[in-house]
């Protein structure tokens, strides 16, 4: 059942956030919507990696966390790409990357889950560039 509901939690905040990236909302409202799902959930929302913006390069700005920060964080524009990628786990916020440098693992051994899409910012409605 604690799977079960981490994995809701993940995948509707990840839903809530492509609903809040509209042009002229800012990053945080993405958060906020991300981070009341954890709430309502009671999950960990891990703090040491966060959703980005996507060009030309890997992790551009603007940075996207899952929880709300005290910066707004610039205005949504059409044309805007961004990773919104909650990452939620049962335990502790607290990870840690391993030795190989790729493998990140929560501090306490519970599970976590990480949902992510990439979602262009429009005129009208969010479009998510990744759904298969």
């Amino acid at each position: 059942e604690d799977i079960k509901r981490l994995m809701t939690a993940t995948e509707e905040s990840l839903e809530a956030g492509i609903k809040a990236a509209k042009a002229g909302n800012s990053v945080r409202s993405i958060s906020a919507a991300i981070e009341s799902v954890a709430r309502k959930y009671s999950v960990a929302v891990v703090r040491d990696f966060v959703g980005h913006g996507c060009g030309q390069k890997l992790h551009e700005p603007p940075e996207v966390p899952n929880y709300v920060t005290i910066r707004k964080g610039p205005v949504l524009q059409p044309g805007m790409v961004l990773a919104i990628e909650p990452m939620f786990n049962l335990g502790t916020f607290k990870v840690f990357v391993r030795g190989d440098g790729w493998t990140v693992c929560t501090k306490d051994g519970k599970m976590s889950a990480h949902f992510e899409h990439m979602v262009l910012i429009t005129n009208e409605q969010p479009e998510v560039l990744t759904r298969v």
